[in-house]
Formats: C-alpha cells, sequence, structure tokens
C-alpha cells in the first residue's frame, strides 16, 4: 500500500539559485545533499541530489548534473506544475513578497476547491501555492463530483 509522498525530483540549473527560491522564499528547509560520484552502473558521474523539507514530512527534491544536457524551458500551468498546500491566510502575503522579489508571480485565483497563486522557479517551473476552499471536501469527492461521468463524456468526445 502506497503510504504518501516521500519526494518529488526534478532537474535543476544551479543548486544555490534553487536552494534561495525553495528555503529562502518559500520556507521549506534544505534537509539533505548527496553528492553522486558514481551510479548504480558503475558510471562515473557528478550529480548534486538536494531535498527539501514540507510540513507533512515529504520532500521537494533536485538533481544538478553539471554539463549534461537537458532542456530547461518555462513551463506552462497544463504541461507541469507543482501545486504545494497553504493556509489561506498566506496567499496574499506571499504573493506581494514575490512580486516584490521580481519574481515571476500572478494570483490569486479561484478554482472553487481551492484558491491559488503562482510564481515561476529559477528552473522554469511552474510552483502553485494552493488553499483548501470551504467546498474542498466535498467538491473532490467522487461519490458527489462525477468525475467518473466526466472522464466518460470527455473520452466519448474525442471518438476514443
Amino acid at each position: 500500500m502506497i503510504k504518501g509522498l516521500h519526494h518529488n525530483a526534478y532537474r535543476c540549473r544551479d543548486s544555490e539559485e534553487t536552494r534561495k527560491f525553495y528555503e529562502d522564499f518559500l520556507g521549506l528547509r534544505l534537509a539533505g545533499a548527496l553528492e553522486i560520484k558514481e551510479t548504480k552502473t558503475a558510471r562515473t558521474t557528478n550529480i548534486l541530489h538536494t531535498f527539501y523539507e514540507m510540513g507533512d514530512g515529504s520532500y521537494m527534491a533536485f538533481f544538478e548534473v553539471p554539463g549534461e544536457p537537458f532542456e530547461f524551458k518555462d513551463q506552462h500551468d497544463y504541461d507541469l506544475h507543482i501545486a504545494l498546500e497553504v493556509n489561506p491566510g498566506m496567499l496574499e502575503e506571499t504573493l506581494q513578497r514575490g512580486k516584490k522579489a521580481g519574481i515571476e508571480s500572478r494570483g490569486i485565483s479561484q478554482h472553487g476547491f481551492v484558491d491559488s497563486i503562482y510564481f515561476r522557479d529559477p528552473n522554469g517551473y511552474v510552483i502553485e501555492l494552493t488553499a483548501k476552499t470551504e467546498d474542498h471536501n466535498g467538491l473532490m469527492d467522487p461519490k458527489s463530483n462525477g468525475a467518473r461521468q466526466i472522464l466518460a463524456d470527455w473520452q466519448a468526445s474525442k471518438g476514443v
């Protein structure tokens, strides 16, 4: 049985630049760092793997691999984004801090089940800070929200 998320891992351009965003701006503690000099298949490598701890005990993790090609690009929300849950009172204050710091920032977007603000991290990833609304649990309950029928209708409309 899956107990929960331990970590999600992403590539980063620069570990210190990434640390400044995740630790200094978002407040996630740098909890671990691993220097990897050899892969499990005995290939020589040069990787730094860092871990940032979230309030529930899970982690955001990053790999910096100097000299190894990787296409960093500014992601669209619908291609890739990382949504992190916060208390509702944090949204406005954090949005203003992001704007003041010159970080690409936008929101507050009201999605019904959550309210969200968005930032772009130094690697091009969209980071969503999201706060549950009072209606969240009801809107995310598959017994009453019609999720399976919506999916079936979507598939049918595509002709699949």
